[in-house]
């Protein structure tokens, strides 16, 4: 199990700590509910939580099989909806992968990323569609022009 402590501080924002660690971090309401918009909102954080678990778990199984997934990046677009109550409606997931799409291994990787622990407690009303962009294989030229 692991603690974090969460305090509000007045003004729509709160103070959440990482109690094994001590990392602090700092939440603040979006503007569209009231906010300054000068800090992750709750909501931002569950969509970069997805985010980040799933690149994490890919490199979990990329560690494991001996795989560089250095510059690998995931891009969330999260999409909020007011009726019949405010709520995240979709995290468009956009993941660019560092090694090349004809990669042995891709499918294994596209389903330790699918199969992460955020992904599978999300809602199923929380719509994710996931778009994975591969490395586009570089092709060696060779001649010399005389």
């Amino acid at each position: 199990m692991v603690k974090i402590v969460a305090q509000y501080e007045g003004n729509l924002r709160t103070e959440a700590t990482h109690t094994p660690s001590g990392t602090q971090l700092l939440t603040d309401a979006p503007l569209d509910n009231g906010g300054k918009a000068e800090s992750f909102s709750p909501t931002d954080l569950v969509a970069t939580a997805l985010g980040t678990c799933m690149i994490t778990t890919m490199g979990i199984f990329a560690e494991r099989h001996g795989i560089d997934l250095r510059g690998t990046r995931v891009e969330i677009l999260k999409e909020m909806q007011s009726q019949p109550q405010r709520r995240i409606r979709a995290l468009n997931v956009n993941l660019y992968v560092s090694v090349p799409e004809d990669h042995p291994q891709r499918f294994a990787l596209e389903q330790a990323a699918l199969g992460c622990p955020v992904h599978k407690s999300l809602h199923s009303d929380v719509k994710i569609p996931v778009e994975f962009h591969w490395q586009t294989k570089v092709q060696e030229t060779s001649g010399s022009s005389a």
